[in-house]
């Protein structure tokens, strides 16, 4: 139970890191907020965090839906058809290179 929930924070967290980041800097202000009685502090926390759930939920409604195109794969290099063959070097046997 404990790995699953932290797997899936992990990854939701990685996904999003800005609203991510946003939403644990308000968790932390609610926290010390919260108990140091700065209510302030507190209600500015609780603003970020509703900002940040409402900008990933507006995400999620206009997020429009991915087309997959079924296309050829392109390759980096033409194929060997289309490529002239080039010549195998050969060290002679007569002189060696000296290294």
């Amino acid at each position: 139970m404990h790995s699953s929930w932290t797997r899936s924070f992990k990854s939701r967290y990685r996904r999003e890191p800005v609203l991510s980041f946003a939403a644990t800097v308000g968790a932390v202000n609610i926290a010390m907020g919260g108990v140091s009685a700065h209510w302030g502090l507190m209600s500015l926390g609780l603003g970020i965090v509703g900002m940040a759930i409402a900008v990933r939920w507006l995400q999620l409604r206009t997020r429009k839906p991915t087309v997959v195109v079924n296309r050829a794969p392109a390759y980096a290099l033409p194929s060997t058809d289309a490529r002239p063959t080039l010549p195998l070097l050969s060290i002679p046997k007569k002189n060696p290179p000296r290294y």
